[in-house]
């Protein structure tokens, strides 16, 4: 994956020290389903462990996907792990941005990842543990409902989620700390909403992506 992670680079699009080492560490090969599977857009079946070097959505079953790697850099680049922190990512799926952010906040941090469909929470489990992140505490999985967080670990310093809600549930709004960051994809947009100290939200907008819907 070095060649598309310097494709990132060269680009813009990995810019931040730990993201980029993060995503050096945690191949996204070790997420990928090991059976033949359809690439998103293209026409006949390979097998996706070969394709880890696209910058390509892939679909790991049940109708949804691993993000493209152009996505996923833009999405925590604007997020913006940090060493410690204490992050809630909805619609884990395979596991493979809950393990970068799991490499990025360290073993003082806690990432927790909430997957809806059980096979892909086992899935996402099976793929973050080949990194221990679960053995040493870094990463709890949960199978649940993503669109109303987490209560039980909240407050988080960041929430991010990839799959297309309709709006920003509120759940995510209580469930952050002021001061802190939400990533995510509503519609067919990006958003970064930051949460002031009086409780209301700084947002912005980046318009012109596509993601699977967010499952409640």
């Amino acid at each position: 994956m070095a060649d598309l992670i310097d494709y990132l680079i060269k680009e813009g699009f990995l810019k931040t020290k730990a993201i980029i080492e993060a995503f050096r560490i945690v191949r996204r090969k070790d997420f990928l389903p090991a059976q033949s599977q359809k690439v998103i857009g293209a026409g006949g079946p390979e097998e996706l462990k070969d394709l880890a070097e696209l910058d390509s959505p892939l679909s790991i079953g049940y109708g949804q996907t691993i993000s493209q790697p152009l996505v996923v850099a833009f999405m925590l680049e604007l997020l913006q792990p940090k060493l410690g922190e204490k992050i809630l990512d909805i619609g884990s799926g395979s596991g493979w941005t809950s393990a970068l952010m799991a490499q990025i906040v360290g073993e003082k941090g806690r990432v927790v990842a909430v997957e809806i469909i059980p096979e892909l929470m086992e899935f996402g489990r099976k793929n973050i543990s080949r990194y221990n992140f679960i053995k040493k505490g870094i990463v709890k999985i949960v199978c649940g409902d993503g669109s109303i967080g987490f209560a039980g670990e909240a407050p988080f310093d960041k929430i991010l989620a990839s799959a297309s809600a309709k709006d920003l549930p509120l759940a995510w709004k209580r469930q952050l700390k002021v001061g802190g960051r939400i990533v995510a994809s509503i519609k067919d947009s990006i958003w970064v909403f930051e949460k002031k100290p009086d409780g209301r939200f700084k947002e912005k907008e980046y318009p012109g992506f596509v993601f699977v819907p967010l499952v409640s």
